[in-house]
């Protein structure tokens, strides 16, 4: 079963150019996409009512903000059973170090983004936030020295 929405070139068009800049103005999209900005409004709640918007989110600088230092902590959960998973999930989702949180498959079972202010910060987290759960079994640490955004996310292209 597929979750996906059918998008013409218009609506594609408007994703991408809210991807690179969610403050543009439904007149100056309108005007890039070649379409009324009563169409482009109209367009843009019914991608948002879709579910195909999720949001707007404004982005910060982690070093301005006194977090210059950035890791990933790949996280072994043992036992992995459910009753455990909500509460481990709403804690690290609740420390305001973390940026990101996957649950994953394969040897580890959660991949945390987290932003602290230094290594030292970064083994306080690590020692207090994680290693102290008793279901935490595992953390492997993965400094990240630079990061890039990528292209906006479209639907695959058709054969």
């Amino acid at each position: 079963m597929s979750d996906s929405v059918t998008l013409d070139p218009v609506d594609l068009q408007i994703l991408r150019l809210l991807q690179n800049d969610a403050r543009t103005t439904y007149r100056e999209l309108a005007a890039e996409v070649g379409v009324a900005a009563s169409t482009c409004l109209d367009r843009v709640a019914r991608l948002r009512r879709s579910g195909v918007i999720l949001g707007d989110q404004l982005r910060l600088d982690p070093a301005k903000l006194g977090r210059g230092l950035q890791a990933l902590l790949l996280v072994q959960v043992r036992p992995h059973r459910r009753e455990l998973i909500g509460p481990f999930v709403d804690r690290i989702r609740s420390l305001p170090e973390s940026r990101a949180l996957f649950h994953l498959t394969g040897p580890d079972d959660y991949l945390v983004q987290v932003a602290v202010a230094d290594a030292a910060d970064l083994q306080r987290l690590v020692l207090d936030e994680f290693t102290s759960r008793r279901e935490v079994a595992r953390v492997d640490t993965r400094l990240i020295f630079q990061q890039w955004e990528c292209g906006p996310l479209l639907p695959p292209a058709a054969n």
